[in-house]
């Protein structure tokens, strides 16, 4: 997986945390950099953490799975896409709530990065510098969610959708060019 693509699927991953720190900021009724750190440090520490699991139990099978391992991430990021579409569509905010405390902070940083446990469960089928891969995720996921959060403050829920969306089609474009790869079509 090439810099360009790992750039594009951190950004697609970032899209459930961008949508969620849209909302943070729009129920805040002022924002400082260190809010806006904190969002960004939950979503990029669990964006980065949740990866570097998957693939640590993909890795677990990666000699089992090798011959459908293009089917499987063709199938996980499908799924995930579709997932963040539909969720797009339906177009809550899941609560307006400006509590930065642990235990909502945990737990929107766990539901934001289900998907990129998936994808780390990919990454053991890939050719993917793990390391260097969640470290990027990560990164990318912290600057665009401090900057969500500012977006929400300033634009309120205009983004979030389509945040979403976008990000929902990036993960299904990704599974489809890793499937028509293997597949030699590409």
């Amino acid at each position: 997986m090439g810099l360009l693509e790992l750039f594009i699927l951190a950004v697609g991953l970032s899209m459930d945390a961008f949508a969620v720190s849209i909302c943070k900021g729009l129920a805040m009724p002022k924002i400082s950099f260190k809010k806006a750190g904190i969002v960004g440090l939950w979503f990029g520490g669990f964006q980065a953490l949740m990866p570097a699991l998957g693939y640590l139990l993909g890795y677990q099978f990666r000699e089992k799975i090798t011959a459908v391992d293009h089917w499987v991430a063709f199938i996980l990021l499908g799924i995930i896409g579709a997932n963040m579409i539909k969720e797009a569509c339906s177009g809550d905010c899941e609560k307006e709530d400006d509590s930065l405390d642990i235990r909502t902070m945990f737990l929107l940083a766990v539901a934001t990065s289900i998907d990129a446990l998936a994808v780390g469960i990919t990454f053991a089928f890939l050719d993917v510098h793990i390391i260097a891969a969640v470290t990027f995720i990560g990164v990318t996921t912290f600057i665009i969610s401090a900057v969500g959060v500012k977006i929400g403050n300033v634009f309120g829920t205009k983004y979030k959708s389509k945040a979403e969306f976008a990000g929902g089609a990036i993960l299904i474009l990704l599974g489809v060019k890793i499937l028509l790869e293997h597949l030699g079509i590409l």
